[in-house]
């Protein structure tokens, strides 16, 4: 029985040249392993290299791409979240002629509120929450669960203001001044 290299020189599937080099090339790759020398990989070796390569790499990527979806998406919760708190918590009809002042975005901006709003603004009982270019007024309990959640969007939360302890050797102690006054 011939050898499969001479059944394909019959068929006329190869030349006699491929044989001589793939003869030599078997020859050259044994004489290397005899010796101890790294063999260069088969072709078909690099390629399966090459597709394990790819594989990780493109599970790199998509690993990276679905973590900054999940964060993407996480932040958009919080920011519906923090949305949804203040529609739900927020102190309406204070409509009034105090006007109350602050800043939104780097702009100064006014507020007209009752008087009541205005002094527990001024003394912490309600603060001012910003999202989206619109204004809210919440307690300062509702301020405090929205500025855990995001601190950005505070916009006023003045700290309770002590009630006012008149020293004994005050000379003015009697006068005291008056409510509505404005500065």
């Amino acid at each position: 029985m011939a050898s499969l290299q001479e059944q394909l020189l019959k068929a006329g599937l190869t030349t006699k040249q491929k044989a001589r080099q793939a003869n030599s090339d078997k020859r050259k790759t044994g004489k290397q392993k005899r010796s101890g020398v790294k063999v260069d990989a088969s072709l078909q070796e690099q390629v399966k290299q090459e597709l394990e390569l790819a594989k990780k790499e493109k599970l790199a990527r998509d690993t990276a791409l679905n973590n900054e979806k999940k964060s993407a998406l996480i932040a958009k919760e919080q920011q519906l979240r923090i949305l949804q708190i203040l529609q739900h918590h927020q102190v309406t009809n204070v409509n009034g002629e105090a006007e109350y002042n602050y800043t939104f975005n780097s702009k100064i901006k006014k507020l007209f509120v009752d008087g009541v709003t205005h002094k527990a603004l001024v003394n912490g009982r309600l603060a001012l929450c910003g999202i989206d270019d619109k204004t809210y007024i919440v307690t300062s309990e509702t301020a405090e669960k929205v500025a855990s959640l995001d601190k950005s969007v505070i916009l006023v939360q003045n700290t309770k203001v002590a009630e006012d302890i008149i020293a004994e050797d005050d000379p003015y102690a009697e006068f005291q001044i008056p409510d509505d006054m404005m500065w």
